[in-house]
């Protein structure tokens, strides 16, 4: 079975305010696009870009939630590009999402460098050899770094700003010092927040970081979320972020 022809399923983001059709198999829209989109500062009237948007969920997630703000979504899979269109249409969103096919390190020449106000991205989290590698290509390519490290994703995000614009993105604890030694030189300012699993935990696994282009200024360490419940279930301040409240850093 081709990656074109893969089984796809139908489900609800934001307490039902967001309907989207993704692929059954491989990776799969988790709370982590939601929080991405809930930490954009954005405001109407505001140009977003989405590197890697996969099927669109973020970048309707982001436009439901702030309306009047545009957001333009790249993605490199021509099957996902297909989805992400039948997504923006199912939810009304065509006047102010648009998500295109291209390669960050070849954008279509309608991306023009300097031209949004934030920039958010979801970027592949194992760096190649390390971990297991996923079964399938689609999931390699969503999860694992090919041609594009790091540093590419997020200079091609930083490159893309206004002057004292925002990229903000979810990453892995674990490489929180590889995200700043990249926006070192060309962004400061930036607000390391951490995603408890529980309270109590030790350990983040994951960070929003956000970051101003050409802006100076020193790191703030956020008190973070926590995420679940002692008893199970999302926290309280989790879940009205998961159902469309924005998240503030």
């Amino acid at each position: 079975m081709t990656q074109d022809h893969r089984a796809v399923t139908k489900d609800r983001l934001l307490d039902g305010q967001i309907v989207i059709r993704q692929p059954r198999d491989g990776f799969r829209v988790a709370i982590d696009t939601i929080l991405l989109a809930a930490a954009v500062p954005a405001e109407a009237g505001d140009s977003v870009l989405e590197p890697g948007a996969g099927i669109g969920a973020a970048s309707l997630c982001l436009a439901r939630r702030v309306p009047g703000c545009r957001v333009a979504g790249l993605e490199l899979q021509a099957d996902l590009v297909r989805l992400a269109g039948e997504n923006i249409r199912l939810n009304g969103l065509e006047r102010r999402v648009d998500v295109m096919i291209g390669d960050l390190a070849h954008p279509p020449p309608r991306l023009v460098p300097g031209a949004y106000d934030h920039v958010m991205m979801n970027p592949p989290f194992l760096e190649p050899g390390r971990g297991d590698r996923p079964a399938s290509e689609p999931d390699v390519a969503a999860r694992v770094e090919g041609a594009a490290e790091l540093t590419d994703w997020i200079g091609f995000a930083v490159s893309m700003l206004r002057h004292k614009g925002t990229v903000t993105l979810i990453h892995r604890a674990d490489r929180l010092a590889d995200v700043l030694a990249a926006l070192s030189g060309s962004a400061g300012g930036v607000v390391v927040f951490p995603l408890w699993p529980r309270t109590g935990e030790a350990a983040a696994k994951r960070v929003l970081i956000r970051a101003r282009r050409g802006v100076a200024g020193p790191l703030r360490l956020a008190r973070g979320l926590v995420l679940h419940a002692d008893g199970g279930g999302f926290t309280p301040q989790a879940d009205v972020v998961l159902r469309g409240r924005a998240l503030v850093l």
